[in-house]
């Protein structure tokens, strides 16, 4: 873009402290009018902490803001509202029993003789929907529509309100891929209408194909700015971690064995009390990855806590190594099934936040010798252990005995990893197991669950990431609305096919179905 050029957003040297924590340090950005500028950076790299500075959620600790070349203040998103700026956020905003028009309205009420007029303000959904190929129907609830147009609804609120500016806040993060493809053109769309759209994203591909200018975040700070036509993969994912890394898996084909774990008709609830799993079925056979595939929220994380012991359930059975684990508590799931777990929510699950990092390394273990004698610890063998984990791992810490609440979010899922990887086991069930952590960490982790699979382990591995789905898997079942609709051998796999099936779209259907 031209220098000669006024930006329509502009911020410069915005600074964003918390304690113990720079989040955004220093950065300049601008902004053009019809561009669609890429915001690249892994999980915790400052990206949405400086979008939420732009829209008024946060206020900076240094720095200033310039809308059209005025500079700013933004006490709240309704300061932000007012200048043209909407943003739509990875947690929608939406309130799930209420209309798509009561939605839109909320904040922005119209009025009619004392009375809310949703009739006008349905009939601007409608024309803004036509312009924007958005295809949103003003009178259906919110909670019946599917992700994808949950989130035209979110694009609808911000233009119903005069938005001129658009923050896209990792958008892609829910939808199936024909979901992004219809995403991507009403970006196109908006675009070509003259909006500015401001596109965060930690996904490469979708980064290349959709942004007129790409500026990369990594510790808070701008650490590159480059356009599509000048990048690569390798070269965006080397300025995102700052040494070059491998982005292809090398694997050979499977070598399956026996079976170890085998699903039949299970049947769960979710925390709400809705039926979460219906009668779902399925076997891992040692030396192979079964990946399960699906959009988040169809049932995925109640089937890992179903066979980890962490949720109860209704029907169904589960055999580890031939065994009858159903309902069977952790310890005696992990130690007597020589299963480990990398859960989805690591806070919750996978760790102590105020126990030293050594100590965490040794969660499900540390009753056993060598780090156990009767009823007494070892400490030595303990802080051992953890400094040949450390190492082998790169979990990046002062010291083992630093708090594991105080580590970055991927040194804290390294930790995990290492702690479950580094055991005698014959199943492995890793739950998104790259989330929020760095480009150089998930190559590492996914060469050691390869490694795993070559050693003879049967690995479950469940990912909101279908790049992940179909790099590492050797079958990939997919999951919508609690049951696993198919099974698909990895090389009769496609990205198409895949998302179809995440969509509830089965092998052999037409798809006829209307999305709103």
């Amino acid at each position: 873009m031209s220098s000669q050029r006024t930006p329509v957003l502009e911020v410069k040297h915005i600074t964003k402290r918390f304690p113990g924590v720079v989040a955004n340090d220093d950065v300049n950005l601008c902004l053009y009018e019809g561009e669609i500028l890429a915001l690249l950076g892994e999980n915790g790299a400052g990206k949405s902490t400086l979008m939420n500075i732009i829209y008024g959620l946060y206020k900076p600790t240094e720095g200033e803001i310039y809308v059209r070349g005025k500079k700013v203040q933004m006490q709240s998103p309704r300061d932000a509202i007012a200048l043209g700026i909407g943003m739509v956020h990875q947690h929608f905003q939406l309130v799930p029993v209420m209309t798509v028009v009561e939605n839109v309205m909320l904040g922005a009420e119209s009025v009619k003789q004392g009375l809310l007029d949703k009739r006008k303000v349905a009939q601007e959904i409608r024309e803004l929907s036509q312009r924007y190929h958005l295809d949103v129907d003003p009178y259906a609830v919110v909670e019946d529509l599917p992700v994808g147009v949950q989130q035209r609804v979110e694009i609808i609120k911000a233009l119903y309100r005069e938005a001129e500016i658009l923050i896209l806040d990792e958008p892609t993060s829910v939808l199936t891929p024909q979901e992004i493809e219809g995403l991507f053109a009403i970006m196109k769309r908006l675009q070509e209408q003259g909006k500015s759209l401001i596109f965060i994203s930690h996904k490469l591909k979708e980064v290349l194909y959709i942004s007129d200018r790409i500026v990369v975040l990594r510790n808070g700070q701008v650490v590159g700015e480059t356009r599509p036509e000048e990048a690569t993969q390798e070269k965006l994912a080397a300025m995102m971690v700052g040494r070059e890394v491998i982005l292809t898996v090398d694997k050979k084909p499977a070598q399956p064995g026996e079976v170890v774990l085998r699903v039949e008709g299970l049947q769960a609830r979710s925390d709400l009390g809705e039926v979460a799993l219906r009668g779902v079925s399925f076997d891992v056979r040692a030396g192979e990855i079964l990946g399960v595939a699906g959009v988040q929220g169809n049932g995925q994380t109640e089937l890992v806590e179903v066979i980890t012991g962490l949720r109860k359930a209704e029907a169904g059975k589960v055999f580890i190594n031939g065994e009858d684990m159903t309902n069977a508590r952790p310890r005696i799931i992990l130690q007597r099934g020589q299963s480990s777990h990398v859960p989805e929510d690591r806070h919750g699950y996978g760790m102590v936040e105020t126990y030293p990092v050594a100590d965490n390394l040794v969660l499900n273990t540390y009753n056993l010798p060598p780090f156990a004698n009767g009823v007494t610890i070892n400490r030595p063998a303990i802080i051992k252990h953890a400094e040949e984990l450390i190492e082998k791992f790169d979990v990046r810490t002062p010291s083992p005995l630093t708090p594991a609440g105080s580590l970055s979010g991927g040194n804290q899922q390294k930790m995990v990893v290492a702690r479950e990887f580094s055991r005698p086991i014959k199943l492995l069930v890793a739950a998104q197991p790259t989330r929020g952590i760095d480009v150089g960490s998930i190559e590492f982790i996914h060469n050691q669950i390869v490694a795993k699979r070559d050693e003879g382990v049967a690995v479950l591995l469940v990912s909101a990431e279908l790049d992940e789905i179909m790099a590492l898997s050797d079958r990939i079942a997919v999951m919508y609305k609690g049951e696993i609709i198919d099974i698909v051998p990895r090389e009769e796999a496609t990205r198409e096919q895949i998302g179809l099936l995440m969509a509830g779209v089965k092998r052999g259907e037409r798809v006829g179905r209307s999305s709103a």
